[in-house]
């Protein structure tokens, strides 16, 4: 299985026009019953070409589901194998921290890494691991600090 970079993935920034379409998709794709289908049959129909039918996993369907109701809602989309490794500074990027904070964070072991040679490579699952732990930590400070303004009348 291939390795692909965070940097060389794509990230798809949709028109107005993808928006609406997204939008009318979606919402006929999200009200098909698929409780015991294991996979969906769709039709291809290309201008000037014969029409053609092609089956994809329900898991693909379902992920397919999903990005168009992120780009309904007129979200950017960026789709990331979760095998990808990626360098120390494709990882700071994605965390939006420098570097060397980053490093810092790998080398008191709050992200797994590996080394390749004098290079530190890091999983995106691990990474997206700490994103999400670190995410809910902010979330329930947030939250006890959005109830001590309420209790001490501060409009929040």
């Amino acid at each position: 299985m291939s390795t692909q970079t965070f940097q060389n993935l794509e990230s798809i920034v949709p028109s107005e026009k993808e928006i609406a379409l997204a939008r009318k998709s979606s919402r006929i794709l999200s009200g098909l019953s698929l409780e015991k289908t294991k996979s969906i049959e769709i039709m291809l129909e290309e201008a000037k070409k014969q029409p053609q039918s092609v089956t994809v996993p329900l898991s693909a369907f379902k992920l397919l589901l999903t990005i168009l109701t992120e780009m309904a809602a007129g979200n950017t989309v960026t789709l990331v194998p979760m095998i990808s490794e990626l360098t120390t500074q494709e990882a700071a990027n994605f965390l939006n921290v420098s570097r060397p904070y980053l490093i810092q964070l790998l080398e008191s072991k709050k992200i797994p890494f590996r080394k390749v040679g004098t290079r530190r490579k890091i999983l995106f699952q691990d990474l997206m691991a700490y994103k999400t732990k670190t995410d809910e930590a902010r979330r329930k400070v947030l939250d006890e600090l959005s109830k001590e303004a309420q209790k001490l009348g501060m409009g929040y």
